[in-house]
């Protein structure tokens, strides 16, 4: 999130949303409340505590050698016809899509 939120003025001047997403209870192990209470985001962010969001988009995971119950880490870039025109899926809970290819293929789907 912090490599968006750097980035965020990019999308900005591009007239480009982000949404960001993740597969956790408000209290979870990550303690996600906490986390935002140090360093604040300025992006809608949904914490998708009953992972409706996550199985609906296909990138939940039950369990993995790295994961348990979460999300595999993912980037969607939606058109405003609301097509999706590219997937990014991490092969790993570390793995995530860079942000100038997410800024390049956002600006490609316009």
């Amino acid at each position: 999130m912090a490599q968006f939120e750097s980035a965020k003025q990019d999308f900005l001047q591009r007239s480009l949303a982000m949404v960001f997403i993740a597969a956790e209870k408000r209290a979870g192990i990550f303690k996600p409340e906490r986390y935002f209470e140090k360093h604040p985001i300025s992006f809608p962010f949904l914490l998708d505590e009953d992972r409706s969001v996550t199985r609906a988009w296909g990138v939940y995971q039950r369990l993995r050698m790295d994961a348990f119950n979460i999300a595999r880490p993912a980037t969607f870039v939606v058109d405003r016809q609301r097509h999706v025109r590219w997937i990014y899926l991490g092969a790993s809970q570390v793995d995530r899509a860079h942000i100038e290819e997410v800024l390049r293929q956002a600006v490609a789907a316009r």
